[in-house]
């Protein structure tokens, strides 16, 4: 009679087993993807009309926040923002910890909102100042809030690191310092790029729509392309990525680029700067979604979360478009943004830097200068 060798299931082996989750690779899968290709995927059709579908729902959404102005995309921005963050802190969770330290999610959104008012306090600050300027009392609460902004942010990230060192538990030293690094590294990764994003905006929406539309035109060349011609495989991290696909969104992004600007026959100057947005959009931007796919691969997950169908969640779309946004404002302040003083440049620093009483004062002594050198010419 043969024994049966077969371990009884213990509570131990039952709390080890868990559902696997939807934006996880299966088993079976990991070890053979580097072989499906979208041309060889038998359910491409399938997956191409649930990604066509929210593509569609994502551009009318997009066009009506453009629409409805600056102030509505930066919400969008900062909604977007959120999202990602809500991905990636859930990315290291591990509910059986988490259920021993009651409150210790809400010390990773903390240090979020502060880094959230510290970077933009400071890029909005100029912007806030100028548009309270008719209301005394509005004026001298932006004002103060301006010129004690950073020691508010201080001190709330003081109170984060002093509730962190009390919430330490034995058995959990390991566990909690993880986190706190992790969610760090992730205010570095999302605030630093983001911050230019915002700061894109407001040099003029242009700088913000033509480089995020470069990208999505990348991206959807580059499906198509792999779709119907890709049989070469481009990177192992990324193995549905082709070459084929590769070059093709390379090609259409860089016409793309510099059709999109054009009104007229005519070259225009900004045509030459969009050609050079689209060069980097299709040949080095495209790197920031490798690295997500190496990370992931490292995580063993398929997406970063599953809040777009056929998608995956909003880090997944936002990749390249981080690695865009910051190259898009370095190349504004170098090559577009004259580097001498201007008339809006010199107003923005009166009106954030001077209170209402010096500012009248600077008014009636530039006044007087100026009737001076008109009665001196006479």
């Amino acid at each position: 009679m043969q024994k049966d060798n077969s371990a009884p299931s213990t509570p131990t082996s039952a709390r080890a087993r868990h559902r696997r989750r939807s934006n996880e690779f299966p088993a079976d899968e990991s070890k053979t993807n580097g072989h499906l290709l979208l041309v060889n995927d038998h359910n491409k059709y399938r997956s191409m009309w649930i990604r066509a579908c929210s593509s569609l729902w994502m551009l009318g959404f997009f066009l009506l926040v453009i629409y409805l102005g600056h102030l509505y995309v930066l919400a969008m921005v900062v909604i977007i923002q959120i999202f990602m963050a809500r991905e990636l802190f859930n990315l290291l969770r591990k509910a059986h910890e988490d259920k021993h330290l009651p409150g210790f999610r809400l010390l990773n959104w903390h240090f979020y909102f502060t880094a959230m008012l510290f970077v933009y306090g400071r890029i909005l600050s100029h912007r806030l100042v100028n548009t309270v300027t008719s209301d005394k009392i509005f004026y001298r609460l932006v004002s103060r809030l301006i010129k004690y902004q950073m020691v508010i942010c201080y001190f709330s990230y003081i109170a984060g690191f002093m509730w962190f060192i009390l919430t330490l538990k034995k058995k959990m030293y390991k566990y909690q310092f993880g986190q706190f690094a992790w969610t760090h590294m992730i205010l570095i990764v999302v605030f630093t790029q983001s911050a230019f994003t915002v700061a894109n905006i407001f040099e003029g929406i242009f700088w913000f729509l033509l480089p995020a539309s470069l990208i999505a035109v990348n991206d959807v060349a580059a499906y198509f392309f792999g779709f119907f011609f890709g049989k070469t495989p481009l990177i192992k991290i990324s193995p549905k990525k082709t070459w084929e696909g590769f070059i093709g969104a390379s090609v259409a992004t860089t016409i793309s680029a510099f059709v999109l600007p054009s009104t007229e026959i005519a070259i225009l100057p900004v045509q030459w700067h969009a050609l050079w947005l689209g060069l980097f959009a299709s040949i080095i931007a495209p790197f920031g979604g490798f690295f997500a796919s190496g990370f992931k691969r490292a995580f063993k997950i398929k997406d970063f979360g599953d809040s777009i169908p056929g998608h995956g969640g909003l880090t997944d779309r936002m990749d390249c478009q981080m690695v865009m946004a910051v190259f898009a404002y370095i190349y504004h302040q170098s090559f577009v943004v004259p580097q001498d003083y201007t008339v809006e440049t010199i107003m923005s620093e009166i009106l954030s830097s001077l209170t209402l009483e010096e500012q009248q004062i600077l008014y009636m002594k530039l006044g007087q200068i100026l009737q001076e050198r008109m009665f001196g010419r006479n």
